[in-house]
């Protein structure tokens, strides 16, 4: 079992430089988030790679860990169906109609009046299947009983839907609501449009071109062959569970395998201009108000949502673009400027007891901060 002992490897660079002030934040980061591990790498455009660690005792996480990316696969999914509709095999006013007929319907669900950039922006209204009474039930009870999980995405969805949605699309005054369903759908959506699996579409268009070498889709696969840290829970009763190896994370809202070198990369890719043609980063980036998302605010008071990304302002001027990832036990925070020249992400795994995820992303979010405003 992970120990809660504390060990920081002194942040270095490509040239062995120092970075103390890496290396202090991903100690706060830890303090933060109680019995964690944390693993933070960032990859600055003609200055390197800085990385620092913390938490393991005498077996810290290996520097080149792999984790569950988590809902930080959100942006790979919005940048292959962005790139879809560059190519005009779908348009982002397309409605789910259109493309699953008659799926989205029922209990006041109407995909004739939702579009994949709705689906995009979260601003569908649809109701998040893992907010499901009795999936969250089945989360926090006996995790053997659903490790091996393999339900398909068709199926979230139609535990969603006999859910009302929390409101409908309304172009004039959009409302805004966090639901891994949208990211179902559009996932479902690029497979129509495309006819190619979502898997196929991610490592074909992001993962393959961009070199990401120890990025992948494991599918229903519960295993993470390369370097990893164990991840282990407190179950409801007080026993420690370990959850490393399971499959519950598999579709195209949370289904990404990475590291934290190879999510700088990618990001750094991403905002350089590498991945999307201009019309469709521009459209990324066109964010909306998280109108009336109370438990999101909380997280993250500050910025917009744009499609598969949020925006943050940073203390040092302008902002930077990232996505969150909450699994289970594992917890990834990136962040990238607007040109692309300098990335960071961050990577905590649970020893224990579940974080506070509004101490932890206000310590994150400082890390990334003083990280993207270094001069250097």
């Amino acid at each position: 079992m992970v120990t809660g002992a504390l060990v920081a490897g002194l942040a270095t660079s490509a040239s062995g430089a120092p970075r103390a002030s890496l290396d202090a934040d991903v100690r706060a980061v830890r303090a933060a988030g109680g019995d964690v591990r944390v693993l933070a790498s960032t990859d600055t455009a003609g200055h390197g790679t800085h990385r620092a660690r913390a938490g393991g005792g005498s077996r810290p996480t290996p520097w080149n860990a792999q984790f569950r990316a988590a809902s930080t696969t959100k942006t790979f999914t919005a940048t292959v169906v962005l790139q879809l509709a560059a190519e005009h095999k779908l348009s982002l006013d397309d409605t789910v109609e259109k493309w699953l007929p008659g799926l989205v319907s029922g209990n006041g669900n109407d995909g004739s009046r939702i579009t994949v950039r709705d689906l995009l922006q979260q601003t569908s209204g649809l109701y998040d299947y893992v907010d499901d009474p009795a999936l969250r039930a089945a989360a926090t009870g006996d995790f053997e009983k659903i490790r091996h999980d393999a339900t398909p995405a068709r199926d979230w969805v139609a535990v969603a839907l006999r859910h009302r949605p929390l409101f409908t699309p309304d172009r004039s005054r959009p409302r805004w609501a966090y639901s891994n369903t949208n990211y179902l759908l559009a996932g479902m959506i690029a497979e129509k449009a495309s006819g190619d699996d979502w898997r196929t579409l991610v490592e074909h268009r992001v993962i393959a071109p961009l070199g990401l070498r120890h990025t992948y889709i494991p599918g229903t696969n519960p295993y993470l062959p390369g370097p990893h840290a164990r991840v282990t829970l407190r179950a409801p009763g007080g026993a420690v569970v370990d959850v490393t190896e399971h499959s519950l994370q598999h579709t195209a809202d949370s289904g990404v395998v990475s590291t934290t070198s190879d999510l700088t990369a990618f990001f750094r890719a991403l905002l350089g201009g590498r991945l999307l043609p201009p019309a469709q980063l521009a459209e990324m980036k066109r964010t909306v108000a998280r109108t009336g998302a109370d438990d999101d605010l909380a997280q993250w008071p500050d910025g917009g949502y744009g499609l598969g990304v949020r925006r943050t302002p940073l203390s040092c001027g302008g902002g930077y673009w990232h996505h969150e990832g909450d699994g289970f036990g594992t917890y990834t925070r990136t962040g990238v400027t607007e040109d692309g020249r300098r990335a960071v992400a961050v990577s905590v795994t649970s020893a224990g007891d579940r974080p506070d995820l509004v101490r932890l992303n206000r310590a994150t979010r400082k890390l990334v901060d003083d990280e993207l405003c270094r001069r250097k």
